[in-house]
């Protein structure tokens, strides 16, 4: 027997750990060169060229999905409240200064339609700018409590954007606390806001993946006013939850004098295209304090409650 364990390195080389000399093969060095250069050569997990390949989309759905889910569950993420909203609604300040910018433009120009509707939507902006800070003051709520949860850590996701986005993570950093946000690969460059945790901030390829994620872990969807992207989750989740494919969750719709005027619920029930109790998959709410209280109660009256008593 051996009276040691064989060195990490070798004392004499093998064969192959040096390429052909030229005094056997002038043509050698420049062969082997070639091979080297090879895509073909390149190890898989290296070869961007080859994971971007039609074929390989399967693996690429798989590492979409695995990098997150390994990354929360080696920080305990446990439960998260998703907050989904505009993009374009700006925190009051801002929103003050566009709309008063707006606003001097057209007083150059009165009669120019385009410039009248700059301001008009300037104006609703910053009328809509209240979401904003409460947004803000749900990701506050939620940070404070994040570390007491059942289970594990409770945080506030978002899709890592601007806007009803930027708020949530950035109440929760104002409470001292991490927030998760997913942002999207899109054919423009984009930026996440500034107030997600740097650990916990990722990228996806896919936008199915990303709504996986979405969901996974979601104790609740708080949905304020916004566009395509908000409309797509929101009815997503609302028809999972219809259909059973997912556990009902709380869905919160902030802001009902702008919701009621985007989707009639009570019309579809009276049309016969969703049921009565379709209709009681969500509700409204106005403040941060409501919101909090909503799906803590509803957690309560589950039997599942998110946080131990006297939290």
């Amino acid at each position: 027997m051996p009276r040691s364990l064989p060195p990490r390195h070798r004392q004499r080389p093998l064969p192959q750990h040096r390429p052909k000399p030229e005094s056997e093969d002038p043509a050698a060095p420049q062969l082997v060169n070639r091979i080297l250069a090879s895509p073909s050569y390149r190890e898989a997990d290296e070869d961007t060229d080859f994971l971007r390949r039609g074929d390989v989309r399967g693996i690429r759905l798989m590492l979409d999905y695995l990098k997150t889910q390994s990354l929360l569950e080696e920080r305990h993420v446990a439960h998260t409240i998703v907050v989904f909203g505009g993009t374009r609604l700006l925190e009051p300040a801002a929103a003050r200064r566009r709309r008063d910018a707006r606003a001097l433009v057209l007083k150059a120009d009165p009669e120019n339609r385009e410039r009248k509707r700059d301001f008009e939507v300037a104006a609703r902006i910053l009328a809509n700018s209240r979401y904003y800070e409460v947004a803000r003051e749900l990701g506050r709520l939620v940070g404070a409590v994040g570390a007491k949860a059942r289970g594990g850590r409770i945080m506030v996701m978002t899709g890592g954007g601007p806007g009803i986005m930027e708020a949530a993570n950035r109440g929760a950093a104002d409470a001292g606390a991490h927030s998760i946000g997913l942002n999207i690969m899109l054919p423009h460059e984009q930026y996440p806001n500034p107030y997600v945790t740097p650990e916990l901030c990722f990228r996806f390829h896919y936008f199915a993946m990303r709504k996986l994620h979405f969901l996974l872990r979601a104790r609740a969807l708080v949905a304020f006013p916004g566009g395509y992207g908000t409309l797509d989750e929101l009815f997503e989740v609302l028809t999972l939850a219809q259909t059973r494919k997912i556990d009902p969750v709380p869905v919160i719709l902030v802001g009902e004098s702008y919701w009621r005027q985007v989707f009639d619920a009570d019309f579809l029930v009276a049309e016969g295209t969703i049921e009565p109790e379709d209709r009681e998959l969500f509700w409204y709410a106005e403040t941060a304090e409501d919101i909090w209280r909503d799906i803590l109660l509803w957690y309560e009256f589950k039997g599942e409650p998110l946080l131990p008593p006297g939290s």
